[in-house]
């Protein structure tokens, strides 16, 4: 109700819609209606993806000024505030330790 008030006969959001259709195509697997456990952690951790890749994709992209592919020690430092929010860096903790390939 805080983010939707579905006023009878009114129109739906695109949004509500659209998570309607997400949870219909692939939330429920089993097309009963409602999210049991397997479903739940299918949802939440997807055996075919890669949170870590992901988040180093993700650091790469926004920190690579250059767009070279290889992230310099500027380009970490000018970028710090995502690094030592990021899981990838345990929140910024790895990037305090000696690394030869920085």
């Amino acid at each position: 109700a805080d983010m939707f008030a579905n006023e009878e006969g009114g129109p739906e959001p695109d949004w509500v819609v659209t998570e309607r259709e997400q949870f219909a195509d692939f939330r429920d697997l089993n097309k009963d209606g409602k999210m049991d456990k397997d479903e739940i952690q299918h949802w939440i951790l997807p055996q075919d993806y890669d949170h870590a890749l992901a988040e180093a994709r993700h650091l790469v992209y926004e920190s690579d000024a250059d767009k070279d592919q290889k992230l310099t020690k500027e380009e970490v430092l000018d970028n710090w505030n995502m690094f030592v929010g990021s899981q990838a860096t345990n929140y910024g903790e790895d990037l305090t330790r000696n690394h030869d390939e920085l």
